[in-house]
């Protein structure tokens, strides 16, 4: 691709998703769902100025990495200790709800096919896509209102990485269905493992982090390290274990999260997510989106795909919440934190598209759920948020 094309785009989104950040600040918004709205404006479905290729979707998996590094970075281990079996018991109905729901929604619209056809396989995968979380975008609103290391932020991250972890092996089920190469016992073994190694080196990784830190406190030579830590994690877990690159990073983070200097990190990490990845990342959301090629039929089953997705996480997350004991507030922000898509859901769906299990017919209601869920997110999480403040 041509260098000067390359500044070109990207001084189109920055300058845009940053503007549209300000003025969603000014409204009372979060900044994210500015930057969301910016990519579709300057994407094919206005504007078309900028269209998405691979330096840019490389640009923003970084800074997916580096929001999910920072995340990990403000996590409290402690609270993550006590959330863990609830977090898990969340992500199973985090999977399973929107999965029963996305297959018999798929049925109600193009008929109800025995086990094993391809009518079947369609609905299921279609319910497949919609298990996927990407908590990224919740990851940054909450952090913009303080809330990333509370007990509800702690239990949505990770219910989140558990929720992701469940997906994986549900879409190598499913795919396993149409490919009978795919082994399912193979990928619960390495994401075990993943999980395993994880535990035991990042014991090894924070003792020898901890005594670099006390050689060289608060300097630029410890963020460096720990962002390099962030990348290989990353890249492992995607190359040699199958899990998501986004799950390694956040690994990362909490790995270093008892640091001393764990917040200068953090503080050193936000200044390249916020100036450059940061709203790449975002606005690259609205940037693969284009609202011009919608029909009628497509665009039906879209917004009840739309519905069927925000409400099988609210729905299940939140109601389970409620069982496992949060307060109906807290239950809600759980639900509300759990239904944003990203580039989990697209990388299902690329999956399904590759597979000819779907065809790209689908992927509007894809990109529209993505869409639609990352700019409510953020938008009702701070309602919330400021209807408890109100009633305190």
């Amino acid at each position: 691709m041509d260098t000067l094309e390359i500044l070109r785009n990207l001084a189109i989104i920055i300058i845009t998703a940053k503007a549209f950040g300000l003025i969603a600040r000014k409204l009372k918004a979060p900044q994210v769902a500015g930057e969301i709205i910016a990519g579709l404006l300057i994407g094919p479905t206005l504007l078309n100025v900028v269209s998405t290729d691979d330096f840019l979707a490389g640009m923003a998996e970084i800074g997916v990495i580096l929001l999910m590094f920072s995340a990990g970075l403000e996590t409290d281990i402690d609270n993550l200790k006590k959330s863990g079996i609830k977090a898990t018991i969340l992500a199973c109905a985090g999977v399973s709800v929107p999965l029963i729901l996305g297959t018999i929604l798929f049925m109600c619209f193009y008929g109800f096919q025995a086990p094993g056809s391809t009518g079947f396989m369609q609905a299921l995968f279609i319910g497949t896509i919609l298990t996927a979380t990407s908590v990224s975008i919740t990851v940054q609103a909450l952090k913009e209102l303080g809330k990333i290391s509370t007990d509800v932020g702690t239990t949505i991250m990770s219910a989140a990485i558990i929720d992701d972890v469940i997906g994986i092996v549900v879409l190598t089920a499913v795919l396993g269905l149409k490919d009978p190469n795919a082994n399912l016992g193979a990928v619960c073994i390495k994401t075990v493992l993943f999980f395993a190694l994880s535990l035991v080196l990042g014991i090894v990784i924070f003792k020898i982090m901890q005594k670099l830190d006390e050689r060289w406190p608060h300097t630029r030579r410890i963020p460096i390290i720990g962002m390099t830590l962030a990348f290989i994690l990353a890249y492992v877990a995607d190359k040699y274990f199958g899990v998501a690159d986004i799950t390694g990073a956040y690994v990362a983070g909490i790995i270093l999260s008892s640091l001393d200097d764990s917040e200068y990190i953090d503080r050193k990490m936000d200044i390249n997510s916020y100036m450059i990845f940061g709203p790449v990342f975002f606005a690259s959301v609205g940037l693969q989106t284009n609202l011009r090629t919608v029909d009628l039929t497509i665009l039906a089953f879209s917004i009840a795909f739309v519905i069927v997705g925000l409400l099988g996480k609210v729905v299940g997350c939140g109601l389970v919440a409620k069982i496992l004991g949060y307060t109906p507030s807290d239950s809600l922000k759980i639900g509300v934190g759990m239904m944003t898509r990203g580039e989990v859901a697209l990388i299902v769906a690329q999956r399904g598209l590759k597979a000819e299990i779907i065809d790209s017919r689908y992927f509007t209601a894809v990109i529209l759920l993505i869409v639609i869920s990352s700019v409510l997110t953020p938008i009702i999480l701070k309602a919330i948020y400021a209807a408890d403040e109100k009633s305190m």
